[in-house]
């Protein structure tokens, strides 16, 4: 274990900066949640099904940012930061051309695609009206998100939650305004909390561009930069990100086809599903914030060429990731009932009782999400090894979870509690091979080019 108080708090630091983000991030789903489940149960159920394409699409942003973070890092281990704006340029041109194809399938097939997640014609013409509007953000989303994720290879993180504490008092004074019609406003249900929540992506985007212009010295991202670039950095970018966003998409398509299963379980589930997994995403930000922070750590511990401290690092590291696990599952057991206090009485008996169960599930997954995830996407990925995640959990998602919670649910017609464990258990028994690929240390790979290698030419 590491004695210095100085590397805590550091660590500590920076995973609350990220923490809070994330908190911020998810807390404008969550009041969406509360917010639409008190004007309707269908409405907020339509919306989790959009939302699902949302996540697709955040994990889309996060892998093309990934990319970005893993060499910048490493390369600000080195103390070299040339290379970086052409990095991130890369990285914007790959998340633009997947948020453009999402927005193009969303705008031309939006019935079809809730069609897959629901059989609840109600919920679905929900769905449909927050689609037509909501759309319109993806591209905007995504150029956002890999801008800040860039940034903290380099260890700017506060830019990311004041632009996510500014999203959140948006949304949520647009969304009173614009959902219940309140102060003279219309009321438009779905549709304003899909107003708000462009109107928020928008107000984002502009913090950034304005942060970029004005206050960020380091790299000195410009508009040109961006766009005039080196190309060859172009193949070190795709074989680091191939990997991650081929695992991001596995994961976005996996989440939607878990929704679907459950959709497909009657309206009830659809509504408990979508307040457990809010809950746990607003309240397991810690882990994720502690996974992030330890890739920036160990990428740039791997590129200070500083692997004789590796070892420490990562032991430390993982007990952290442990008691932050089980504090954050607790957390969620304790707040079940509170939380389901908000909604009022507009969500049914069996709803409540569904939710109930759900989040005594994620209570106990969380603690192995906590490690695994954090060792895998933090430490792993960090050391320059992004291609074992999307391995894992191929085989993990595609080979068990999905066959065995869809023969639970339509062939052993398992109460919806047990198919809910059986789409999450692999949080559990997924601690077993990245443990394994830790101890082997195998993923300690240098991913930046040796010194005086990078191009003086720039290409568009």
């Amino acid at each position: 274990m590491i004695r210095e108080r100085a590397f805590y708090r550091a660590f500590f630091a920076l995973t609350l900066s990220l923490a809070l983000q994330n908190l911020l991030a998810f807390g404008v789903n969550l009041m969406d949640t509360v917010m639409l489940g008190r004007y309707s149960q269908e409405a907020m159920s339509g919306v989790n099904l959009c939302n699902q394409i949302q996540f697709l699409l955040q994990m889309l942003a996060a892998g093309a940012g990934e990319g970005a973070v893993v060499l910048g890092s490493q390369y600000w281990g080195k103390n070299r930061l040339e290379p970086i704006p052409h990095i991130i340029g890369v990285a914007l041109r790959f998340g633009t051309a997947l948020s453009a194809l999402l927005f193009g399938l969303v705008l031309l097939f939006p019935l079809g695609l809730l069609g897959l997640l629901s059989n609840d014609s109600r919920v679905i013409a929900q769905g449909a009206a927050y689609f037509q509007i909501i759309c319109f953000s993806y591209v905007i989303f995504t150029i956002t998100t890999i801008l800040v994720s860039s940034l903290r290879s380099i260890g700017v993180v506060k830019i990311g939650y004041a632009i996510s504490f500014s999203t959140l008092c948006i949304n949520v004074t647009l969304n009173y305004l614009l959902i219940y019609g309140n102060l003279g406003c219309p009321e438009l249900g779905v549709r304003g909390a899909a107003i708000a929540t462009l109107v928020s992506r928008c107000v984002e985007l502009l913090i950034v561009v304005y942060y970029l212009k004005y206050r960020e010295k380091r790299l000195n991202l410009t508009l040109r930069k961006l766009l005039f670039i080196d190309r060859s950095y172009r193949r070190d970018y795709i074989q680091v990100s191939a990997p991650v966003l081929v695992n991001q998409a596995l994961w976005g398509v996996a989440q939607m086809a878990q929704t679907g299963i459950l959709g497909h379980l009657g309206g009830d589930v659809t509504a408990a599903n979508a307040i457990a997994v809010q809950v746990y995403q607003v309240l397991s930000v810690a882990a994720y914030g502690a996974a992030s922070a330890s890739g920036i750590l160990v990428g740039r511990s791997v590129g200070e060429g500083r692997r004789d401290a590796l070892r420490s690092l990562v032991i430390t590291l993982q007990v952290l990731f442990a008691a932050i696990g089980l504090v954050s599952g607790g957390l969620i057991f304790l707040v079940r009932n509170p939380i389901l206090a908000f909604f009022g009485g507009a969500l049914t008996e069996r709803a409540r009782s569904l939710a109930l169960q759900f989040m005594a599930v994620i209570a106990v997954t969380t603690v192995g999400t906590a490690y695994q995830m954090a060792c895998d996407n933090g430490i792993i990925r960090g050391g320059g090894d992004t291609a074992f995640s999307a391995k894992l959990n191929l085989i993990s998602m595609w080979g068990m979870v999905v066959p065995f919670s869809t023969m639970a649910a339509f062939w052993w017609r398992s109460p919806p509690v047990v198919v809910f464990f059986l789409l999450k258990w692999d949080q559990i028994y997924k601690i077993i091979p990245v443990a394994l690929r830790l101890y082997s240390w195998k993923w300690v790979r240098n991913v930046t080019r040796p010194d005086g290698m990078e191009k003086e030419a720039l290409h568009v």
